[in-house]
């Protein structure tokens, strides 16, 4: 009961600066960064507000991206701050996975495989964020609606790790009759690899033998994308 009372909550703030009495009379957007996750964190420790506390978390990992720095935390990182149990964690973590989930939701029918863009755009949120490479292939049907996602590998991606066999027998499985890979580079930038190059180049001609044409590869860097079919690394056989 003692810790209860001496933990700083929103009540401790000047009425200015309560971050739930600002959003009712002047709405969300009028709260900073810190006052947005402050409604979240509800309460704090016993020398520091949950304003502060949502300040030392940005400023701790945030100088870069701000409040996206959310989409990269692990719950041990998020642990090691001071206000943050485990409760605490899964309630800011699960709010920014839910975010990210809406963001892609939206973005879900702009897709079309004549423009790369949109599939970039679709799928940004889900991989420019990750620590390590991850390729995933995005399955379509004849009338340029995705029917399936799959993750091919976790960890480098490279010839040696990613099977044809593997990616056909899910797109078969499915009825998909286009394909585009897609992976990640966490160092932010999407320049191809050779690699990289090798890896489409296999997959191309398995797809090409099995009729399931590979439309594009496209490579996500931090926030920015490179499309092999844009660049003209990658030709497919008329479709969309």
């Amino acid at each position: 009961m003692k810790e209860k009372t001496n933990k700083q909550t929103m009540r401790s703030l000047p009425l200015s600066e309560r971050p739930y009495e600002r959003c009712l009379k002047h709405g969300p957007g009028a709260l900073s960064d810190a006052e947005l996750l402050a409604t979240l964190i509800r309460t704090g420790t016993r020398s520091l507000s949950a304003v502060e506390v949502a300040r030392t978390l940005l400023a701790t990992y945030g100088e870069r991206d701000g409040l996206a720095c959310l989409m990269r935390l692990s719950c041990t990182e998020l642990m090691a701050l001071p206000g943050f149990g485990p409760v605490k964690t899964v309630e800011v973590l699960a709010a920014a996975e839910l975010c990210r989930r809406m963001a892609k939701t939206m973005r879900r029918p702009e897709l079309s495989l004549k423009d790369p863009s949109s599939i970039a755009a679709y799928f940004m949120e889900d991989l420019c964020y990750l620590p390590r490479e991850e390729m995933r292939a995005a399955m379509f049907d004849t009338r340029n609606r995705l029917l399936h996602e799959e993750t091919l590998s976790r960890g480098t991606v490279n010839a040696s790790l990613v099977s044809p066999r593997e990616v056909f027998l899910e797109a078969l499985r499915c009825g998909a009759v286009y394909l585009v890979l897609l992976h990640n580079h966490p160092s932010g930038d999407p320049t191809p690899s050779e690699a990289d190059l090798t890896l489409t180049r296999r997959l191309s001609e398995a797809g090409d033998l099995l009729h399931i044409p590979v439309m594009d590869h496209i490579i996500i860097g931090d926030h920015r994308y490179v499309s092999f079919r844009e660049e003209g690394l990658l030709r497919p056989p008329a479709g969309p």
